[in-house]
């Protein structure tokens, strides 16, 4: 009799615990989803919307100030002073981020990078780097700012923003996109004159498709009037010239390193400068 009692007991308080347990999962403050699931409040579709702010703020501008910024990771206080450094130069147009957003593709990093660059006042995008792919950072990336390839055209220069990002697919998906490359060679030709290419890793570098770079060389030159490549990944500032032509590749720094790369592009072409903060 006595250890059917103990038995009963323990059965009872061990239905107690479910039952606090089960009563606890109701409050939302004291559980947190997976560091991987795909749910997020606040703002969505991004690179759209701020993409209609450039168009429209950019559209009769001859002169263009850029802010490229890539790979803050996890320099969280590095990349708030960035933003900060950004705001107090009234002359900025709008920003890029070159992509890495995150260091290990969290929903939580997605977020609080995208509200410190909500900080910012002048619009921006941003590209999709390799760390953003991991875990489930791909749909949340599509889910915060839209596709990974885009373009869009400020004053009469088209910027054509694609994902380089190979190695995160096995090298078995069109990345980079030909098709759409070949696409914005076309698409609203009478609204641009110039063009720059944005992409997170460079070619001949560990993530991008390396047996399509003379390829991807070749199809970007048809672009009109393209005026340089820009790209992330590296953390490092560097000009580079990878093929035997006279095409720039400009690599920008990581917030780490507390600098970020200023593009002036005028109608004869462009001038650029580090900017430490």
């Amino acid at each position: 009799m006595v250890m059917k009692n103990s038995y009963i007991l323990k059965s009872l308080g061990f239905a107690a615990l479910l039952l606090v347990v089960w009563g606890w999962s109701g409050c939302s403050d004291l559980f947190d989803y997976h560091p991987y699931d795909t749910r997020f409040d606040g703002e969505c579709d991004i690179n759209a919307r701020h993409v209609a702010l450039i168009e429209q703020q950019c559209r009769d501008k001859d002169t263009l100030r850029v802010a490229f910024i890539s790979d803050n990771h996890g320099w969280y206080s590095d990349t708030k002073d960035m933003i900060n450094d950004i705001n107090r130069r009234d002359s900025i147009d709008f920003v890029v981020h070159l992509g890495d957003l995150t260091d290990t593709g969290t929903t939580k990093e997605m977020v609080w990078t995208r509200d410190v660059l909500g900080r910012l006042g002048v619009p921006y995008v941003a590209l999709i780097g390799n760390h953003d792919f991991l875990g489930t950072g791909e749909e949340v990336f599509e889910k915060m700012y839209g596709p990974l390839d885009f373009s869009f055209i400020a004053g009469r220069v088209k910027f054509v923003c694609l994902n380089t990002n190979a190695t995160e697919y096995d090298h078995i998906a069109a990345v980079p996109n030909f098709d759409f490359i070949e696409e914005e060679i076309h698409r609203d030709s009478l609204l641009f004159d110039q063009t720059i290419v944005c992409m997170h890793a460079q070619p001949y570098s560990d993530q991008f498709n390396n047996n399509v770079a003379k390829s991807f060389e070749f199809y970007i030159h048809f672009l009109p009037r393209l005026l340089c490549c820009v790209n992330g990944h590296g953390h490092r500032n560097s000009l580079d010239y990878l093929y035997p032509d006279s095409l720039a590749y400009h690599s920008v720094d990581c917030p780490e390193h507390r600098n970020y790369t200023l593009f002036t592009i005028t109608r004869e072409g462009y001038s650029y400068e580090t900017i430490d903060f």
